[in-house]
């Protein structure tokens, strides 16, 4: 008589936390070093080739997991979309492509290209001989687009915000949104008890959403207190402000993507990144939080 295999134990909360902080770290160090290193064609290079791959690979997983619930798409035409736009805003924000120094010059290329997008699908439709669920394809490949690449675009507009060193703004966007995951997660770990809305995510409480806004706060004001010299219009009262903001919004996004995933009967996006899942599940914070910051850079700070 044969002796069952014993089942591959889960994971501790310890090392599900170490592993998600590992791959955290050593993707946004790679685009943080290249950033940085002084040399322009590394840091543009690298920088534009990561947040394409994030882009696509993103999009994928999120074309997957409607296809998991049934939903149709164009998943080919939304990638390569995705790819086009994302590598559009690059050369209009590096002023490679049209005019540069103007935010609004890229806003116009990205209305336009959406535009044409729209109108590419219901051409993609017309063609198609066997779909005949257009509407429900165009709608799902066109909120895929404007849910990852789109919102995925101002961290590239945040970057080369004409006037001012972006990519301090960006640094301190990216650590404001992870500090806030971390402390939602520790915080919640430890003394959660209160559950936000456990039909989305068992996993989040209140205490742990409490723990997100007091240390990316506190996060934000010792940023700024050290680097706010290269942040134009940044103060201690700005710093509370989008402490408070970002790290709200950070858990909301997570929420967000929680409640896609769980409509699909999916636990993770996917399973590339090891201990995070897939690559929606590293973004979905941030692709909230990116807009946010653009906004309150281009209207609040830099107005």
């Amino acid at each position: 008589m044969s002796v069952p295999d014993n089942p591959t134990p889960s994971p501790s909360k310890t090392q599900v936390f170490l592993r998600r902080l590992a791959s955290t770290v050593l993707c946004w160090t790679t685009i943080l070093w290249a950033m940085f290193s002084g040399n322009h064609y590394i840091a543009d290079g690298v920088f534009v080739v990561l947040i394409v791959f994030l882009a696509l690979t993103g999009l994928v997983e999120f074309y997957n997991l409607a296809r998991k619930r049934g939903l149709p798409c164009f998943k080919v035409s939304g990638v390569i979309g995705g790819v086009l736009l994302m590598i559009g805003t690059f050369l209009n924000v590096t002023g490679q492509l049209g005019s540069h120094g103007s935010p609004a010059r890229v806003n116009d290329f990205e209305t336009s290209f959406l535009i044409l997008f729209v109108l590419g699908l219901c051409l993609r439709q017309l063609m198609s001989r066997d779909n005949t669920s257009g509407i429900s394809a165009i709608a799902v490949t066109l909120l895929g687009l404007m849910y990852v690449p789109w919102l995925l675009n101002f961290l590239q507009k945040i970057s080369y915000f004409p006037g001012v060193e972006g990519k301090y703004f960006l640094l301190y966007f990216i650590l404001l949104t992870k500090f806030s995951d971390m402390g939602a997660y520790v915080v919640g770990s430890l003394i959660g008890r209160h559950k936000m809305i456990p039909r989305i995510s068992p996993g989040k409480t209140w205490e742990g959403f409490a723990g997100a806004i007091l240390v990316s706060t506190g996060a934000s004001l010792v940023f700024v207190h050290f680097l706010g010299s290269h942040m134009a219009g940044m103060n201690p009262y700005h710093a509370v402000v989008l402490g408070i903001i970002l790290s709200s919004t950070a858990v909301i996004g997570d929420l967000i993507e929680s409640l896609f995933k769980r409509e699909c009967g999916a636990k993770d996006s996917g399973n590339a990144l090891p201990g995070i899942g897939g690559v929606l599940d590293l973004l979905d914070s941030l692709l909230f939080n990116a807009p946010i910051m653009y906004l309150y850079l281009r209207h609040i700070l830099v107005p």
